[in-house]
């Protein structure tokens, strides 16, 4: 059986009306152009478009998951300085 490692990545969205929407995928280009033709979340779906501000490697599926919910918990503030580094 041949072992195949698959890229996982947690992503931030900055949607039209200036919020933040975070995600995980293995494709962060495929998942941008799902969200911005209208099939990506339900959140994203009305604030449309949407610009992709971050993208963080993850080394597998759970990690990506993970730090979905840790970006999620972030206070506004936080994620821009996350987005934005010095």
């Amino acid at each position: 059986m041949k072992s195949t490692s698959k890229a996982f990545f947690c992503y931030i969205l900055e949607c039209t009306d200036g919020t933040y929407y975070t995600g995980w995928t293995t494709d962060p280009q495929r998942r941008l152009r799902q969200h911005n033709h209208g099939s990506g979340a339900r959140y994203t779906r009305y604030r449309r478009p949407v610009r992709l501000v971050y993208v963080e490697e993850q080394p597998d599926r759970g990690s990506a998951m993970r730090r979905e919910v840790q970006i999620k918990r972030m206070r506004r503030e936080k994620k821009e300085r996350l987005i934005k580094p010095k």
